[in-house]
């Protein structure tokens, strides 16, 4: 096998030095929209929206796709258009009939999503990883780790099946449509426990069976990734995860922001893992960290999808987090470094100018790179503290180094509190190392260092900050009562309305 790795590792660096040389960004983007109005120009929505005119007369069709159609979020796509595509109609807004619905629900919301997967998109998310794979040689990795196993903790590929269409994770579409060689040879946990449909009962077997694998690579949510490497060196009585998995060397990771999970997990190790970050939604995949000593990751821009990028301010958005009529976006080519922009995409799903929830910031405008700093609803501003999830995160990085605490999940609250204004941090931690009022002083401190109106507004209309540590456990037991107990379900960072009442209700019964 280590062999075997050599030669991928070798291949996939003689594969790499014979890529043809990208277009410029805007150009290939540009052509990607062509290609999106050409495909879905006999649908429903193309014949609404003439698409057929965009593309015959017009002088300037980029200008036309923005003036004709109006931004959508899930709700309105699926009133007006998707809806159809559930009762098996056929070209509503892509050519065909969906096959497949991914389920989701964000982390915003409680009912699930029913977002189409076209065949094209499910060849667009398989030519990402593939781009992504042959990226690996950038990266100082050994080369026996190309051969062996691939663990995936993503959802069930036991999709639940309809009248005419199958629903269920989009981790789990992707599974059951990957290529048979590399679904038959590396990938891990193998088709038959990859089917349990519970969780809890597939994470058993995942335990049970990691003694038999020689992983060399691991997938997932770090929250998961992180439970699952401890119930397997707990199982075993392993000192860490290396000691079964020698060749385990690197960690694909994406869904929620990393850093409060890099010590944790390299608590759990024995040798140096990469860390590499690949950015994927049910609407689709869209890039993946393609160089090392970088934070950024790379947008693939030819691969179906044409993204617009819209300026989270409020000129641009509500206090809800809801984009106005009259926001304007911006494109590729015309995008800057360092400013927050919320994600629309249009895509060969059949998704039209659709606000995915996600907030970026571009590290590169040159290299297409981003990061994400949070959600267009996951921010917390109930005085004009302007508080994000990107400064959530790092203050709980900056608690975890200052503290040694081992912090699993968390979140935060604001509520009216004295006729002024309040947050409460909720944290798992199991052993807390300092007492709440140590925390505070280290949450406070932290972001009035990095948040200029949260510091501003601690002086005035935010009167307190409250702390509730809380066993690790009582965020996944949550989840469980919620229904959202899984692989691809992520416990919000921020708590408003609902979430809030649901939250607080759960724990009064606990």
């Amino acid at each position: 096998m280590a062999i075997i790795g050599e030669i991928i590792a070798r291949s996939l660096k003689i594969r790499k030095r014979f890529t043809k040389k990208r277009d410029n960004n805007w150009n290939v983007q540009k052509k990607t929209l062509i290609k999106l109005l050409e495909k879905s120009q006999y649908t429903s929505f193309g014949k609404a929206y003439q698409f057929d005119k965009m593309l015959g007369t017009s002088v300037d069709f980029i200008a036309d796709f923005k003036n004709a159609i109006p931004y959508h979020n899930y709700n309105s796509m699926f009133e007006q258009w998707w809806h159809k595509c559930l009762d098996g109609e056929e070209d509503v807004t892509w050519p065909g009939k969906v096959k497949y619905f991914a389920l989701s629900s964000g982390t915003s919301e409680s009912a699930s999503k029913h977002i189409p997967v076209t065949n094209d998109m499910i060849k667009s998310t398989k030519k990402v990883a593939m781009k992504q794979f042959y990226s690996l040689t950038n990266f100082d990795i050994p080369a026996a780790a190309f051969g062996k196993g691939v663990l995936m903790l993503g959802g069930t590929t036991t999709l639940m099946e309809k009248d005419d269409y199958f629903e269920g994770d989009m981790s789990g579409i992707s599974a059951k449509n990957m290529p048979r060689l590399f679904s038959r040879l590396m990938y891990k946990p193998g088709k038959k426990i990859a089917k349990t449909p519970n969780w809890e009962d597939r994470i058993k077997l995942i335990v049970e069976n990691a003694p038999k694998w020689d992983v060399g690579t691991v997938c997932g949510v770090p929250a998961w990734v992180q439970i699952v490497l401890e119930e397997i060196i707990k199982r075993h009585k392993l000192n860490n995860i290396h000691d079964i998995w020698p060749n385990f060397a690197v960690y694909i990771h994406g869904g929620v922001a990393f850093e409060p999970y890099r010590e944790p997990l390299k608590k759990l190790y024995a040798k140096t893992v990469t860390n590499i970050e690949t950015y994927m939604a049910s609407e689709g995949s869209f890039g993946f960290q393609a160089r090392p000593g970088v934070d950024g990751i790379k947008l693939e821009l030819n691969a179906g999808i044409f993204y617009e990028f819209v300026p989270f301010n409020e000129e641009n958005f509500t206090d809800d987090g809801e984009i106005k009529p009259t926001a304007v976006t911006k494109c590729i080519h015309e995008v800057e470094k360092g400013i927050d922009y919320a994600v629309m995409l249009s895509t060969c799903s059949g998704a039209w100018r659709y606000i995915i929830g996600d907030v970026v910031r571009f590290t590169s405008v040159s290299e297409a790179e981003i990061v994400i700093v949070g959600r267009t609803k996951q921010f917390l501003s109930l005085c004009g503290e302007h508080m994000s999830v990107d400064n959530i995160n790092k203050t709980i990085d900056a608690l975890g180094n200052e503290t040694g605490m081992d912090i699993g999940e968390f979140t935060v609250a604001g509520f009216p509190y004295e006729n002024r204004f309040a947050h409460r941090w909720f944290i798992g931690c199991d052993n807390p190392t300092v007492d709440n009022e140590t925390i505070k002083a280290i949450i406070d401190k932290t972001l009035c260092a990095i948040n200029d109106d949260y510091a501003v507004e601690r002086q005035s209309a935010l009167k307190e900050i409250f702390i509730e540590v809380l066993p690790k456990e009582t965020f996944i037991d949550y989840l469980k009562h919620m229904g959202k107990f899984g692989a691809m379900n992520k416990f919000p960072r921020v708590l408003k309305g609902v979430q809030l009442r649901n939250w607080e209700e759960f724990l009064k019964q606990s």
